[in-house]
């Protein structure tokens, strides 16, 4: 596979009319301050997160609202390894029932994972799921593993996307 570019198309769906939607992820490098936060229904401040030397920001916008942040995700791209998933997150308004858009969150693993190969990382990309309650992180790793082909390390909170995992999510939700 040629992986090249910090910018992609993603193959989100509206739920109502259950088409795809135009859609592109991409690098954010300048007005971070107007990213996600806590005070707009996320649950992660991604404008105090994307400070890190090594992480990279990217959001999910799609090509008729451009302005409208439909999912952001920040990488590390700097581990010795793989690529580091430190915070994914999808709208508020693209959660649960009455969800605008789906695909969202696959999009952007997907996209984790297509940096990994473009860093030399071969398709690893590694996360850890942390919640409160460690029920919540069971069935946020079960999640994890069926629809996005992570495992477990060990009995840890950390989870990695294999190589062979990686491409087929990249298949599925990218173009």
């Amino acid at each position: 596979m040629n992986y090249t570019s910090l910018q992609m198309n993603a193959k989100i769906i509206e739920v109502i009319t259950k088409s795809e939607i135009k859609s592109k992820i991409s690098l954010i490098t300048k007005n971070k301050n107007k990213l996600p936060s806590i005070n707009d229904g996320w649950r992660f401040n991604f404008s105090k997160h994307s400070k890190g030397k090594n992480y990279e920001t990217y959001t999910l916008t799609t090509n008729t609202t451009p302005e409208i942040i439909e999912g952001c995700l920040i990488i590390n791209i700097k581990t010795p390894h793989q690529v580091y998933m430190a915070f994914v997150e999808i709208a508020p308004r693209n959660k649960g029932d009455k969800k605008k858009y789906d695909n969202v969150a696959g999009c952007l693993i997907a996209f984790a994972c297509r940096q990994s190969f473009i860093n030399d990382r071969e398709g690893y990309l590694a996360f850890d799921v942390l919640e409160e309650k460690k029920e919540d992180e069971l069935k946020l790793m079960k999640m994890y593993s069926q629809k996005y082909n992570a495992v477990r390390l060990d009995n840890s909170t950390t989870m990695i996307i294999l190589p062979k995992g990686s491409e087929a999510l990249i298949n599925k939700f990218l173009k």
